[in-house]
């Protein structure tokens, strides 16, 4: 089954254009990303649509965040961005949605970004998308389990954790599904 929107086709453009531009083959990028070719290939050629987890990879190794990356792929930010107009982006393999509540800029520093994570789903980022990024995630609904470069936090409904990037695990353990915001603020 291949991609269903216009903006999945163009973040899959998006993809192959920054392994061009860096001159890679799918091989090279593979290796980068420690992903297998034939997945990077189906991904570039909108077959399929990236995981969490695997965009994540793909973020590392082009230095960007996935906020960044997803705003690529979109016309330049409004200074208002109403709730319906804001990018909602799906993990359809975990069933976590990300919403971009102000998609970032080039200008700017930092970036609101708005998560929920079903109960039970367990994404694992085996490295940071760019380095030295301070975050601050506050919980609305539900519990995260947030592990940050092996130290585990178990947060509720109020609670808000700062951490620099690093390999980070998002994990709800359940009844309910984890609602959060993330700001992501650049160095």
């Amino acid at each position: 089954m291949g991609i269903e929107t216009a903006a999945d086709e163009r973040l899959a453009d998006r993809l192959a254009e920054l392994r061009l531009e860096r001159g890679w083959t799918l091989e090279e990028l593979a290796r980068l990303a420690d992903v297998s070719r034939s997945t990077l290939s189906r991904v570039e050629r909108a077959e399929v649509s990236p995981t969490a987890a695997l965009l994540g990879r793909l973020c590392a190794v082009y230095g960007r965040t996935m906020s960044r990356l997803l705003a690529e792929v979109e016309s330049a930010p409004a200074r208002l961005v109403r709730a319906a107009d804001q990018r909602i982006w799906r993990d359809e393999t975990t069933g976590f949605v990300r919403r971009s509540v102000s998609p970032p800029h080039g200008s700017l520093r930092a970036e609101i970004v708005e998560g929920r994570l079903p109960a039970g789903a367990d994404i694992a980022y085996d490295r940071p998308c760019v380095a030295d990024l301070e975050h601050h995630l506050w919980v609305f609904e539900g519990v995260l389990e947030l592990t940050v470069d092996g130290e585990r936090h178990l947060l509720g409904p109020g609670d808000c954790l700062r951490y620099v990037s690093g390999t980070s695990r998002f994990r709800a353990p359940g009844p309910d599904d984890a609602r959060y915001a993330l700001v992501v603020v650049e160095p």
